[in-house]
């Protein structure tokens, strides 16, 4: 199991701290290739007490199973978010596996490969705290209707990662006691953008659900027999740009979904920041997949 916890006593603020990269003993290397044109090494560091991987060219899933005798075969692949640029491994990687193997599901972090940022921690300390544009105003991103991908990047190295850590559970699935039938993806920022991405263009993913959790809200054309989505996001996090859009495409589709709109939360909450209403969204979602059926252990024949 990682140990990221003992980083909560550290300081919890916004600045980037180096962090000595920490032992994944249980990580099993995809075999996924490199990143073209990677100059730097994997290195990481710390921002609000969090624990973070960047210039990631090595894909990993990290299993986190349930206690024994808990397991009930549903599996989730944990997509955690960073612009692509870099990974919250702790908040929106770890954490939430452990709650949910907590609750009898298997679950998988997936450590994507990104792409590259610079080598020295003062230069990606000046390129983050870079000034960047204003957000699209509420009234501006409402005059897109038209369905789009929600990520306009190429992001085949990252769905080649989601494709094999897919394949590996398929592969191992009566080893690890995981159901086939029931594997889903969530995802938390770019990570709900690469659940969005796979379940929209991979041939080979059959995700049983998905839950993107504060991603991307445009419109997209929803592939037939696409899974069942439960989507979160806060009303005062800089993506919802008072978009509607993914869900009324999944709900004009025909398919299933559920769609909890926070007051608060801001963005990147994972599990929950104190005091705001986005924190009970982990519950909802358990009760969910208790509802859908995805959690009732598949009968022995």
């Amino acid at each position: 199991m990682v140990q990221c916890f003992a980083l909560n006593t550290m300081a919890q603020d916004g600045t980037i701290y180096p962090l000595e990269a920490p032992k994944e003993p249980n990580a099993i290397p995809l075999g996924t290739g490199s990143v073209k044109d990677q100059p730097a090494p994997e290195t990481w560091f710390r921002q609000w007490g969090d624990p973070m991987a960047r210039n990631i060219s090595k894909a990993t899933l990290t299993p986190f199973f349930p206690e024994k005798g808990k397991a009930n075969g549903a599996t989730v692949i944990v997509a955690p978010g960073g612009g692509y640029r870099w990974l919250s491994m702790g908040n929106e990687g770890w954490e939430v596996a452990e709650a949910l193997a907590k609750k009898g599901i298997t679950a998988f972090v997936l450590k994507y490969r990104l792409f590259p940022t610079p080598e020295s921690l003062t230069d990606f300390t000046a390129w983050m705290n870079r000034p960047r544009p204003a957000p699209q105003k509420p009234d501006d991103a409402s005059k897109s209707n038209s369905p789009t991908t929600p990520v306009q990047m190429d992001l085949s190295n990252q769905l080649e990662d989601a494709e094999a850590a897919y394949a590996l559970i398929i592969k191992n699935a009566k080893e690890w006691g995981v159901d086939p039938n029931r594997i889903g993806m969530i995802g938390f920022s770019a990570g709900a953008g690469l659940t969005m991405h796979a379940t929209l263009h991979s041939k080979t993913m059959k995700l049983a659900f998905i839950g993107p959790i504060y991603g991307g809200m445009g419109p997209v054309n929803v592939p037939e027999n696409a899974p069942p989505m439960f989507n979160v996001i806060a009303s005062d996090d800089f993506l919802f740009k008072s978009q509607f859009g993914v869900i009324d495409s999944w709900f004009k589709a025909g398919r299933p979904v559920e769609f909890h709109l926070y007051q608060n939360g801001g963005h990147g909450f994972g599990l929950g920041n104190p005091n705001r209403t986005s924190n009970r969204w982990f519950e909802a979602f358990m009760h969910w997949l208790d509802v859908n059926k995805f959690l009732i252990p598949k009968k022995e024949e």
